[in-house]
């Protein structure tokens, strides 16, 4: 039997996992974390029915999916930096694009699985292709594994995609600043009745300074601060010391309303900065007979609420692919490439031009 190895436990490595085990065809996941509860997976994911939820019925999990949705975070809204309401788009019971939290659609999928798919502790160092066509995998533990068919699913830094591709990521022009408002509903009521039932997002054209908000379970508040600068421009922001991190970012948003200002000020955990990158716009390779990529991997771009949905695509594709030919894998992978492809460019087309400072190398 062809042996599949999958680089990294995310959505897209997770899911085709488990779309090929549904098909009766199994595979090894090889992840860097020590555990699934290693680190915290992110906030809300409105998965899309044009392209996630394929992702999600390839691999047989909709009534799952349907048990975590948040009801009511369909709800949008757009909010001066004074607190004026702009637009207050309410939510759609019946919208095609339903919230989840990151970290439980990551656990059902992890629960949809044989126990024994997923290798934790293995953090991908080297990967080559041997003569024989195979491809051996050695891992920072000093563990090697060699394989049949390689996927790298191990996002926007693959070990993956040199075997593939020279392409690196580049800065979009843009970071955040990540940080939570827990109990708000007690603590800070009236910012969460500013942010409403769902999301919210804040820019100010002047300064380039934005905040983007998602109302999670338990009144839970996770906010994005957004500046147009360059990777420099952050230099002077010592991270490693939460709260003065804190009071920094806090002051660039001086003469906002006090209901923003504190979703930085008053978060709860240190702020974490998260700079934005992405892969050349139209990002293809020539066919390596068994080597693929998908999510991330295969087609970073800088955020615009597609990245998630397209790495579930791509893994139901893939997957399905390899079902419909599990005696010839290798031609399953070059139909899901072609296919690809012209995806990618079309993506990241879209994509970059919510970033005019990004210029992809």
């Amino acid at each position: 039997m062809t042996q599949i190895t999958i680089i990294g436990a995310g959505l897209a490595g997770l899911t085709l996992a488990r779309t090929l085990a549904v098909h009766g065809i199994p595979s090894t996941v090889y992840e860097a974390e020590a555990s699934a509860q290693a680190r915290g997976q992110g906030g809300m994911l409105d998965i899309h029915d044009y392209n996630g939820q394929h992702g999600i019925r390839a691999a047989d999990l909709m009534d799952g999916f349907r048990a975590i949705i948040l009801e009511g975070r369909q709800a949008s809204r757009d909010v001066a930096p004074d607190g004026t309401i702009l637009a207050d788009q309410p939510d759609d019971p019946a919208g095609g694009r339903p919230e989840v939290q990151r970290g439980e659609l990551r656990q059902l999928l992890l629960e949809s699985l044989p126990a024994d798919t997923v290798v934790w502790g293995h953090k991908t160092q080297h990967v080559r292709t041997l003569v024989d066509g195979r491809h051996e995998v050695t891992f920072a533990n000093g563990s090697t594994i060699v394989t049949d068919i390689l996927v790298g699913a191990d996002g926007a830094w693959s070990k993956v995609r040199p075997l593939l591709s020279d392409a690196t990521p580049s800065y979009a022009g843009r970071s955040m600043v990540e940080t939570y408002l827990y109990e708000s509903g007690t603590r800070h009521p009236a910012t969460l009745a500013l942010v409403g039932g769902g999301s919210m997002t804040a820019y100010d054209e002047t300064t380039g300074i934005g905040l983007g908000v998602q109302r999670e379970r338990a009144d839970t508040l996770h906010s994005y601060a957004m500046f147009d600068q360059p990777l420099d421009w952050f230099a002077g922001i010592d991270f490693t010391d939460g709260p003065s991190a804190a009071r920094t970012i806090a002051a660039m948003f001086e003469g906002w309303a006090p209901e923003l200002v504190a979703l930085v000020a008053d978060s709860d955990v240190p702020p974490v900065f998260r700079p934005l990158y992405g892969l050349p716009i139209g990002h293809r390779w020539e066919h390596v007979p068994g080597v693929t990529l998908i999510g991330d991997a295969a087609h970073l771009a800088p955020p615009d609420g597609e990245g998630a949905n397209w790495a579930l695509f791509d893994a139901g594709q893939l997957g399905t692919a390899i079902a419909a030919q599990p005696e010839d894998v290798d031609a399953a992978i070059r139909a899901y490439e072609a296919a690809l492809f012209p995806r990618n460019t079309a993506t990241a087309t879209a994509a970059a031009a919510y970033y005019p400072d990004f210029t992809p190398h």
